[in-house]
């Protein structure tokens, strides 16, 4: 019995670095095809944006007189200066929907999405002389397309120009004079969506941000701030923040939920395979010994890798369905391989009740628990303890020592 725990443990310990192999291709592989399809993505689809508040500014002129004195004569000159100067917007209130869309490229999926992004802001000329004002509204991504883009100064559509760099448009301000901005667009992105104060720490007056979504799976990337309200609703959220006056260097961002990627689970899948294939061995080996059923090395052989198999189809097979549809496949495959050879060497009851019953539990149903994001290791970790349990009792008043004893005496008499 010895040197047949032994060859089962060889067995295992082969089967492992196969499956170590394969989770490090498909790793790879994923990872590959990431860097090649990503940049390919977002230059159809569009990048991650960052939209900032509109600038504001007014070129202010300054005339300096100067006197030199050269041989006893003195000479004036008249000196011109321009400086331009900001203005800071004295109330925003912007409005962005979020719609999400999933697209996959090979192994993986991408969260893009749909963005309608509306601001209006107020611009106050603080001088006493009536300012042309330059408005910029830099756009939140080099790789994006802008469609509907709209520039309002108090009520009225102006033309503007456009460069890499955003949209210009210029409206003169009376002295002591608001003007109010509304700015529109809508454009298509990848992963994530913020909005930037402005750099570093930055001051925001009156400042209110409403974002609809149209997905529950809310998430917000690190250093941004939390809203101030929320609201479900039938489709996703309604958020808002509101600042009366707000410090910060934080910003406000969403992060598009991902789909359940099938690269990176199948490759998870794989790297925990050692441990199904462990407890599958563990249990038909006291089964068999509990019922005196003859198990050669060679059938655990065969049993690993009909095991191989599932997750051997699974690392390609998702590449052309979906993981669920693979799933499903690879698991019956598997099953038929295991039921199918065992029906011949023990017999049709022990392969589908005994051995199908324990490769439902310990290869289908340990992998499917990775589809559940967060319980996957808690899952493994329930199912190793409650084996262990259901084994104890089982081997409780066997006496292994007789086990071992009889099988080294049996061999002893043959020799």
């Amino acid at each position: 019995m010895l040197k047949r725990i032994i060859a089962i443990t060889f067995i295992l310990a082969c089967t492992s670095i196969a499956w170590f192999i394969l989770a490090g291709s498909i790793t790879s592989r994923t990872n590959e095809s990431d860097a090649k399809l990503k940049p390919g993505v977002a230059s159809i689809w569009g990048a991650a944006q960052e939209q900032r508040p509109p600038a504001a500014s007014y070129v202010k002129v300054d005339q300096e007189r100067s006197e030199t004195e050269t041989d006893g004569r003195k000479t004036a000159r008249t000196q011109t200066r321009h400086t331009t100067v900001c203005l800071a917007p004295e109330s925003s209130r912007v409005n962005v929907s979020l719609a999400l869309d999933y697209r996959q490229k090979g192994l993986l999926w991408y969260s893009t999405y749909v963005v309608d992004f509306a601001g209006v802001y107020t611009f106050h000329n603080p001088t006493s002389e009536p300012q042309l004002v330059t408005f910029h509204l830099k756009f939140p991504a080099d790789q994006a397309v802008y469609d509907g883009v709209t520039m309002e100064v108090n009520g009225r559509p102006l033309p503007f120009i456009a460069d890499k760099h955003g949209v210009f448009v210029s409206a003169p301000l009376a002295p002591d004079a608001t003007a109010t901005l509304r700015s529109a667009y809508r454009s298509q992105g990848l992963e994530s969506w913020r909005y930037k104060l402005g750099d570093e720490i930055a001051q925001s007056r009156d400042f209110e941000l409403s974002m609809k979504t149209n997905f529950k799976q809310i998430d917000f990337p690190p250093d941004t701030l939390s809203p101030s309200s929320k609201q479900e609703t039938s489709t996703g959220w309604d958020l808002a923040w509101r600042y009366k006056n707000l410090i910060s260097g934080f910003q406000i961002g969403m992060t598009m939920p991902h789909k359940l990627q099938p690269g990176p689970l199948a490759g998870e899948i794989s790297y925990f395979a050692p441990v199904s294939l462990l407890l599958f061995f563990f249990l038909m080996f006291i089964i068999s010994t509990l019922r005196n059923i003859d198990l050669h090395p060679m059938n655990y052989f065969f049993l690993a890798a009909a095991f191989f198999a599932f997750h051997l189809l699974l690392a390609y097979l998702v590449d052309h369905i979906s993981i669920h549809l693979a799933f499903l496949i690879c698991s019956v495959v598997s099953v038929f391989l295991v039921v199918s050879y065992l029906r011949l060497v023990v017999g049709l009851r022990f392969a589908v009740v005994e051995a199908g019953s324990a490769q439902l539990i310990y290869l289908v149903l340990f992998s499917y628990a990775f589809f559940i994001k967060g319980f996957s290791a808690l899952t493994v970790t329930i199912g190793c303890i409650v084996t262990l349990f259901v084994v104890m009792q089982l081997t409780a008043r066997i006496r292994w020592a007789d086990k071992f004893a009889g099988n080294t005496s049996a061999n002893a008499t043959v020799g």
